[in-house]
């Protein structure tokens, strides 16, 4: 897995960067715009996507500030949101993109950047673990980047296939910066930026069909993150030249509103499809404990190779949704998490502060309840309320209600739109919609 002769810098930076370079070139981009909704046209094609209403009241209803969404109609529609994008997951559900593939699998990442003391500051290191402080048997692992002007980058990624509903990644993360190996690096530092995003982790076996009327899935939204490398960013620049590569194509022969079917064929001509076929196994091998999946990595993508072999002759398929694994908290063990000390560790509330998320107050939830009564009578009853761990920002809350009864309490204002939710809650009761356009974290060095 070395990886010499590369940059390590803010992908926050990068991505303004480019913005940059684009309206250069003539690209409009809407910044404070969100898409919130997916239009069809009357064949059932992709038409260009609407962005949400703006001055709603937490009743829905508008107030003097409302202004309206407009619609965007376009050729095709690229969808680039990120690893289980809200209109995304709408698209595959819509056109049935994802039957007969595995079951999409995720991990939460979370992440701080330090200032640290420049005598232990070593531009370009980078530093990966897998296991500690998880048990055997829970996937994850770490990743340390040092950049330029002293920062280092740190974080964690749990999968989210997990069993433990007492388990939390966010103290699981804080506990790793506590390993001897780790907790000098930050002795003296400053930490500077906080923040967490979910990955996808199913890797090619998980790929939905990429193209359908209208429009096209690239990047995580479709889930070309390689999970071995815990790198995504190479994989979403490449499928983005891919899919535009094929629209330019269709578009200078007239076309429109198909399906750009040079897109996923050229993505199997691609490096990008002989590096996710060559790691195709990798969660699959440590969720059977991760001194099998160590072995078995370098099998498939050390040995292997060497032996003439581009990609696993074997495949292991995963059966299951990541909530799906969740187990009652009866039949699992608590897990007591110690004290942040401050320094070294923090809690979830002065860590959100260090996101700069902020959303207008006054606007109807975008955390939503299929069933108002189900926190409770299932979740809180079955699994010990698990959403108040999962989180990383201390959304979710049990509180007693005046007459003694518990109640869910959503602090939506508090979010930094992981989509963990989204994914863990054990009955799918949770769902993610898009806030009022300009809403949510502001990863400045991120």
């Amino acid at each position: 897995f070395h990886n010499d002769g590369n940059t390590i810098l803010s992908i926050g930076a990068l991505t303004r960067w480019l913005a940059e370079q684009a309206e250069g070139l003539g690209v409009e981009i809407f910044p404070g715009f969100a898409a919130a909704e997916v239009l069809y046209d009357a064949q059932g094609r992709v038409k260009g996507v609407a962005t949400g209403n703006m001055g709603l009241g937490k009743d829905g209803e508008p107030t003097d500030n409302f202004q309206l969404g407009m619609e965007l109609h376009a050729k095709y529609t690229v969808f680039a949101e990120g690893a289980r994008g809200h209109l995304g997951k709408q698209v595959i559900a819509r056109f049935n993109l994802d039957a007969g593939k595995d079951p999409q699998s995720y991990g939460i990442g979370i992440k701080e950047v330090w200032d640290i003391d420049p005598s232990k500051h070593h531009p370009g290191l980078v530093v990966h673990s897998a296991g500690w402080p998880l048990d055997g048997h829970t996937y994850g692992g770490s990743f340390l980047y040092h950049a330029e002007d002293n920062k280092v980058a740190v974080g964690f990624v749990v999968g989210l296939d997990y069993k433990n509903p007492w388990l939390s990644p966010f103290e699981e993360f804080q506990r790793f910066k506590t390993h001897p190996k780790i907790r000098p690096w930050f002795e003296g530092g400053q930490r500077v930026a906080y923040g967490a995003r979910v990955i996808t982790a199913g890797g090619i076996l998980s790929l939905p069909k990429t193209v359908f009327p209208g429009g096209a899935l690239i990047g995580c939204e479709a889930g070309y993150l390689n999970a071995s490398r815990i790198k995504g960013t190479h994989a979403a620049i490449k499928t983005g030249m891919l899919c535009a590569d094929a629209a330019v194509e269709a578009l200078a022969a007239g076309r429109f509103q198909d399906e750009l079917e040079a897109y996923p064929k050229a993505f199997e001509q691609s490096w990008l499809y002989t590096e996710l076929q060559a790691s195709k196994n990798f969660k699959q091998w440590f969720k059977k404990g991760q001194a099998v999946g160590a072995l078995m990595t370098g099998i498939e993508q050390w040995l292997l190779p060497k032996i003439g072999f581009k990609a696993p002759p074997w495949t292991l398929h995963r059966p299951a949704a990541d909530h799906t694994y969740l187990l009652p908290a009866d039949q699992c063990p608590k897990i007591d998490y110690p004290k942040p000390d401050g320094q070294l560790t923090f809690d979830r509330l002065s860590s959100v502060f260090l996101s700069n998320t902020n959303h207008e107050e006054n606007q109807p939830a975008h955390l939503t309840l299929k069933d108002a009564a189900v926190p409770v009578a299932l979740n809180l009853a079955r699994f010990a309320g698990p959403e108040q761990r999962y989180c990383p920002a201390g959304v979710y809350e049990f509180v007693q209600a005046a007459d003694g009864s518990d109640r869910l309490q959503i602090n939506a204002q508090n979010c930094v739109h992981c989509k963990t939710c989204d994914i863990k809650d054990p009955s799918q009761n949770i769902v993610w919609v898009t806030p009022e356009g300009g809403g949510g974290p502001n990863y400045a060095g991120m």
